[in-house]
Formats: structure tokens, C-alpha cells, sequence
């Protein structure tokens, strides 16, 4: 039996969306556009959403948004994928690096206190792999020291929070600003893409004029003008539009995402009761005020064990994996850049070109291993891959 690591959930609804919106004859950004945006926002409980090219974009536009200037820290972790420090890199700021929590994979709140500093000017947290993290007691923090916050939900699509009694989903924008991701590994994909989701009007105006080039009205409003209308470029913007073929797509993934989170957290217990015998293997757990989409399902490995070796075991029986969340400060991009631990080395005495204190962050990426999941996973094929897991940890 093979197994596939990831797959979107895609058919006619999908092929018709393209479809339809290749026969309008507006092809780039315009009405579909702006209905999933619609959509999305409603979907979320969101004030606004922006579409964008991808959620790295969307990151940028959020530094941009909040004013992170050169030179300034913006407290992150180093436990993601590197376009959450790399969107900090790209305003010439700082990204400070917390360690996380070991259940969660996310920012652990108790961390921040020690990394603020008088450069600290925001917090950027992340909902890894699809689980929610602490935003209340991170706000908290945020809030004491007039810090703005940013939610990176590329991969929480779908998630809740409690949230003041009641279950809110990732997007409401708890925070300022939230950025989401539909590449094609995400809940739902538009091929490629991003939103920004935020309650702040002003912000939202931002989003939509940098995105096209700093320019000073729709491409809706241009188009549809009754007197001939020439647009102004008033500030340096980016092109970073979604299309209306990708829109239309992911107007008709958005009508699935209920039953494929709803899949996700079937396999995902199926996973917790299959795999809860198995010794010194280390489950994902969500908070009591926390419902993930299980964007991935990642278990830690004994420490015994040999992330490679085992990965390689299950491959040959056709059981593909990947390995845990990267960590940008192990990367070699990070190791030359002049950053500097928790933004003061008097706190750990750490070389100012490789951070040693993110203990959970790199046990995480040495250990942690990511088991397929996704809306075609049968039940069969999830019992394989819980036998080969096993088998493989026994050999060794």
C-alpha cells in the first residue's frame, strides 16, 4: 500500500469555479476577487479581508501595516517556516527569537516578558500547523507594553479559540492584523495565495493599495468609471494581487472547509487512539480553549530514535513523511545574519550569529516527525501508517 503525504480535496466545483471565471474575460484581480474577500471575511467574523499572492506577502504588508521600521524587534519564534522571520527581515528590522510550548508547538507567553526591550514594537505570533496558540496571554503582554500583534494563521484556516465564552474562528483578528495561506499543503488552496483578515479599516485601505502597486483606486472602480479616469500612484506598493481564476477556486473551497476540518479531526483522534500505546512517542494535544483544523498531525519521536533512519524506514514501505517544523535560527540563511538572542545577549550569553536557548524549538525540528493527513486519507491507509510507525520505532 502507498500512501500520499498531502493531497487538496479538489473536483468539479473547482474545475467549474476556473471555468466561469475564465469565460468573464476578467482574468486577474476584479469580482471574484472581491466575493471571496466577502466571503472570507464573513466566514471569520472578520471587519476586512484583503486577498494577496500568498501569505508571505500578506506577512509583509502586516509589518508594513504596523509600522515596523529598520532596526526595530519584533519578537517571533524561530519554530516555523522562515517566511514568518523572513517578512521582519524584509522592513531591515529584528526578529527576537522565544522558545514554544512542547504540546503546542507555539509561542510559549511565559518567554516574552524577558525579550522585550525599548526596540520591541510588536509580536508576531504563529497558529503552527493548524493549532491554535495562546493569544489571550500573549495580548496580555502586548497590551502592558503598547505592543502590536500580528497572527501568523497561515495554516489555521478553520481553527477556534475560546474567546470571551464562546468559540471564535482564527481570523476574527483577536489580534491586529491575521495572515492566512492557500498553498496547496493548506486546508484550502487556491494553487497558491493569502489573506489578511483585520478589524482596523485604515489598515485594510493599506493592504489593497500597496498590493497594487501603491495605486490610488480600484481596478473595479477604474474600470467601471462612466468619465474617462486616470489612477494615481501615490506610495511605493508591490504587485501582489490574487488572481480572479484563483479566487474563483477558492470561493469553492471555502464551501468545504466545515467537512474537511471535520475529516481532519476524525483522523486526527483516530491518530491520538492508534498511537497512544507506543512508547516514548510524544502525541499533540490541544488546550482546553483551543480546537485545531489539524493542518498536521506532528509527533515527537523518542529521543532515541533517528528522525532519518525512521523516516527512511517508512518510506520504503511506502509511508511518506516530513519531518518537524523547521527553525530559522538553524538554517544557514540565519546563522549570517547579525541577530542577537532574545535581543540582549546578557540574558544567555549567546554568539551573536547562532541562538542555544530554544531547547523546545530545536528538539521539535530533531524529533518531531509529520504523518499524512488530509481528506482522502482512508482509514485503512491511517491504520498503516500507525503499523509502519510503530514497526519502524521497534527495529530500531
Amino acid at each position: 500500500m502507498n500512501v500520499v503525504f498531502a493531497r487538496p480535496w479538489m473536483d468539479e466545483a473547482e474545475e467549474q469555479a476556473a471555468v466561469r471565471a475564465i469565460r468573464s474575460g476578467w482574468v486577474t484581480q476584479g469580482p471574484e476577487v472581491d466575493a471571496f474577500e466577502r466571503e472570507f471575511a464573513d466566514y471569520t467574523g472578520a471587519a476586512h479581508a484583503c486577498a494577496v499572492s500568498s501569505a508571505t506577502t500578506a506577512l509583509h504588508l502586516a509589518m508594513k501595516a504596523i509600522g515596523i521600521r529598520p532596526g526595530d524587534e519584533v519578537i517571533t519564534v524561530s519554530h516555523s517556516f522562515l517566511a514568518t522571520a523572513n517578512c521582519i527581515r524584509y522592513m531591515d528590522a529584528i526578529p527576537v527569537f522565544v522558545d514554544i510550548e512542547p504540546l503546542t508547538y507555539n509561542l510559549d507567553p511565559r518567554q516574552l516578558q524577558g525579550a522585550i526591550t525599548p526596540k520591541t514594537k510588536a509580536i508576531l505570533c504563529v497558529h503552527q500547523i493548524g493549532m491554535p496558540c495562546n493569544l489571550a496571554d500573549i495580548l496580555d503582554v502586548a497590551r502592558r507594553h503598547n505592543l502590536k500583534v500580528v497572527e501568523d494563521a497561515a495554516p489555521a484556516i478553520g481553527s477556534e479559540i475560546l474567546w470571551n465564552g464562546r468559540w471564535e474562528k482564527i481570523g476574527r483578528a483577536h489580534a491586529d492584523i491575521a495572515c492566512f495561506s492557500f498553498h496547496a499543503r493548506k486546508i484550502i488552496t487556491t494553487g497558491d495565495g493569502g489573506m489578511i483578515t483585520t478589524n482596523n479599516p485604515e489598515y485594510d485601505a493599506q493592504f489593497r493599495r500597496w498590493r497594487c502597486h501603491g495605486m490610488s483606486m480600484s481596478s473595479d472602480a477604474r474600470h467601471g468609471a462612466k468619465t474617462v479616469t486616470f489612477e494615481e500612484y501615490v506610495e511605493l506598493g508591490y504587485n501582489y494581487r490574487l488572481t480572479d481564476i484563483q479566487a474563483a477556486i477558492g470561493r469553492a473551497q471555502l464551501k468545504k472547509v466545515e467537512e474537511i476540518v471535520r475529516r481532519r479531526r476524525d483522523l486526527a483522534e483516530r491518530y491520538h487512539r492508534r498511537l497512544s500505546d507506543i512508547a516514548g512517542l510524544g502525541l499533540p494535544r490541544e488546550p482546553e480553549w483551543a480546537r485545531s483544523n489539524w493542518q498536521s498531525y506532528c509527533v515527537l519521536l523518542p529521543e532515541s530514535a533517528d528522525q532519518l533512519t525512521i523516516m527512511q524506514r517508512m518510506l520504503d514501505q511506502g509511508v511518506p513523511t516530513r519531518r518537524g517544523v523547521h527553525t530559522s535560527h538553524m538554517e544557514p540563511a540565519y546563522q549570517i545574519e547579525p541577530w542577537q538572542c532574545a535581543g540582549n545577549r546578557s540574558i544567555c550569553g549567546c554568539p551573536p550569529r547562532r541562538c542555544r536557548c530554544l531547547p523546545v524549538s530545536e528538539k521539535a525540528r530533531l524529533y518531531g516527525l509529520l504523518l499524512p493527513i488530509h481528506s482522502h486519507l482512508t482509514y485503512a491507509e491511517q491504520d498503516e501508517v500507525c503499523r509502519v510507525l510503530a514497526q519502524s520505532l521497534h527495529n530500531g
